[in-house]
């Protein structure tokens, strides 16, 4: 394939991973195709949103479904701008918007989750630190990263999807590493970008989201290097922004769908603390944040302290009437229209939630504006303030209905000591000089590459290297495989030969 003039489609290697998307026009396309074709994508079908696909006994996004919402929304929201003569200009000055590298950064945004979600991912980043000494930890976006690109060992790309250097930094949300890339890191500006500030009960840890870690450094670079003098250091390309944007518009529809189709939201506890929250909110904004605290459980307590919340982290947009009219807004479509009637299955009401999800999704896409000079917290990409508060109460609904719920943490309590217990049983085995011949095969091969990435003259390169290797290993587990395997590290399972996973 020849390679294009555009420095934005270079690739690592030159082309060195093949697929049929190479025989399409466009190297992003080409781009694309590869990632819907590797098997890291056909992974995600096992993997956690929210609630994991095996666990729900009913039809609920998976990582893979999200993706490929994610990859449509932002696809319209990619071609409602390339189409709009006012952005024109400035979308060429900040380095472009391809349709393409839009789709493809998106397919690609969730490759590095985990089993369980968000979940594994906070389990797996304490025990890369805390147990197996890894300064990077571990983070999803910045495993995403590392699955695509390409790592050079004596001379061959053994690894990586070997993807353009625009797709590439279009799927970096957060172009810095934990630490200390780019320099001066921008956790400590004030305020710092969305993510990159350092968890409060750990401040020494770094950003507490990234986009690579230091072992794929040299590729991040090599990606926005087309785009220096463009944007800053710190801040996400067009593309980028446009995936994040559309990420999260995705999330704030889908997964309430979802747990109006399991039946988790309820009419009258949503109704309840939005109405409380209109009626009241004069008297909520004169209580101190010591006593909205004491009266947490009281109905419209919670979505004040969303919206002191908002003024605190996005005082750039936060907005009090905006907030109250879209507190008015998801009121109307959700408490008195989706959550009317319970999910029983019918094709109205399969119906009823697809108009639901398609005129939110067209509200949002509509709504997208590009601005040259944005807020540190924002992408060059964003909603406009109407709607950006909507997102927002939608967000809260998932997070005060669900994902607060003492039963789902139960369950998620259990993953989390699962995931630990399997880390540990990967260590005991990778430490037993008497199993070195009978290691899982992936897990050899990621030990040996781990080892290649390390500077030999590391103190503790091998410890370090097997460390990577068990979270590299773990992370391309879906949900299932990783209790499967379990089950039989433990010894639980009777299960002899099995397709659970790939020795």
């Amino acid at each position: 394939m020849e390679q294009p003039a555009d420095p934005r489609a270079r690739r690592l290697f030159g082309g060195s991973a093949r697929a049929l998307g190479d025989l399409a026009a466009s190297p992003f396309r080409a781009d694309r195709d590869r990632i819907v074709g590797s098997p890291f994508f056909t992974r995600l079908g096992g993997v956690t949103q929210v609630v994991s696909p095996g666990g729900s006994g009913l039809l609920v996004h998976n990582r893979l479904t999200h993706s490929l919402k994610v990859a449509q929304v932002a696809r319209a929201i990619a071609e409602r701008l390339t189409a709009d003569d006012r952005y024109r200009d400035l979308l060429t000055a900040l380095g472009g918007c391809d349709p393409d590298v839009v789709e493809a950064a998106a397919l690609a945004h969730d490759l590095g989750h985990p089993p369980f979600g968000h979940l594994g991912e906070r389990v797996l980043d304490r025990l890369a630190r805390q147990r197996l000494g890894l300064p990077d930890g571990f983070e999803g976006n910045a495993q995403s990263y590392r699955i695509v690109t390409s790592t050079e060992i004596g001379g061959a790309a053994t690894i990586g999807l070997d993807l353009t250097a625009a797709v590439r930094a279009a799927m970096l949300k957060y172009p810095w590493t934990r630490l200390d890339h780019p320099d001066p890191h921008p956790r400590h500006l004030d305020p710092p970008p969305r993510g990159a500030a350092a968890p409060p009960d750990d401040p020494a840890s770094g950003s507490a989201k990234f986009g690579a870690y230091r072992t794929e450094l040299d590729d991040l670079r090599q990606a926005r290097e087309p785009f220096a003098g463009r944007i800053a250091d710190w801040q996400q390309t067009v593309e980028a922004s446009v995936m994040d944007t559309a990420d999260d518009v995705a999330y704030a529809i889908h997964d309430v769908e979802d747990f109006h189709r399991v039946g988790v939201l309820q009419q009258g506890a949503v109704a309840a603390e939005l109405i409380a929250w209109q009626k009241e909110h004069g008297h909520y904004r004169s209580v101190t944040d010591a006593a909205l605290a004491s009266t947490a459980r009281r109905p419209g307590a919670a979505i004040e302290r969303l919206r002191r919340q908002l003024h605190r982290k996005d005082g750039w947009i936060a907005d009090d009437e905006a907030f109250a009219a879209a507190v008015e807004h998801v009121r109307r479509e959700l408490v008195e229209g989706l959550l009317a009637l319970p999910f029983d299955g019918s094709i109205e009401a399969e119906q009823y939630v697809a108009r639901f999800s398609a005129r939110w999704t067209t509200r949002f896409v509509d709504a997208i504006q590009v601005v040259r000079e944005p807020s540190v917290r924002s992408g060059h990409v964003q909603l406009a303030a109407p709607q950006w508060h909507e997102v927002q109460v939608l967000k809260f609904v998932h997070h005060r209905f669900v994902l607060a719920r003492p039963d789902l943490a139960l369950h998620q309590r259990g993953q989390a000591r699962l995931l630990g217990t399997l880390v540990e049983a990967l260590w005991e085995w990778l430490l037993d000089p008497e199993e070195e011949s009978r290691l899982p095969r992936r897990l050899h091969d990621l030990v040996e590459l781990a080892e290649a990435e390390l500077h030999p003259r590391t103190a503790d390169r091998s410890a370090r290297a097997r460390g990577r290797a068990i979270v590299d290993f773990v992370a391309l587990l879906t949900d299932s495989q990783a209790v499967a395997m379990l089950d039989s590290l433990s010894g639980r399972s009777g299960a002899l030969w099995t397709d659970a996973f790939v020795l």
